[in-house]
């Protein structure tokens, strides 16, 4: 059996929501100078909170933002981001991992970005997983 921890959230949830988001939308957990011409793109990112069972079960902290043109996209799609984590990731079987619950600690929300070529909306989520 595999140690507590030893499911990358990340990794695991980028190859999930890329299933989900389709090959139109590109989900990473960095970003780099191509993002202009990568739209919409969706990123994950594990927040240094949460905690465990001390056993197998991970309790992370995880944003996710989308990045698109326009703002009402970049809504419309985080909004759909958190539908697939709330209705569809509890009880999956992917990358290693087994999903337990979830919930959303922060709702979509349009979120600052620099550049102000494109939107982004964000979210955070805790989600409960161990290894398979």
């Amino acid at each position: 059996m595999a140690d507590v921890g030893s499911v990358d959230i990340e990794l695991v949830l980028i190859q999930w929501l890329q299933a989900k988001a389709g090959p139109d939308v590109v989900v990473r957990d960095e970003l780099d100078n191509s993002l202009l011409n990568e739209l919409p793109t969706i990123q994950v990112q594990r927040v240094p909170a949460g905690g465990d069972d001390g056993y197998r079960l991970d309790r992370a902290f995880v944003d996710v933002d989308v990045y698109a043109a326009t703002r009402g996209e970049a809504i419309t799609r985080a909004i759909e981001v958190r539908g697939w984590l709330l209705a569809d990731l509890p009880g999956a079987v992917s990358g290693g991992a087994v999903f337990g619950r979830v919930t959303t600690t922060s709702p979509p929300a349009i979120r600052p970005y620099e550049n102000t070529a494109l939107r982004r909306a964000g979210a955070t989520y805790q989600i409960y997983s161990h290894p398979a």
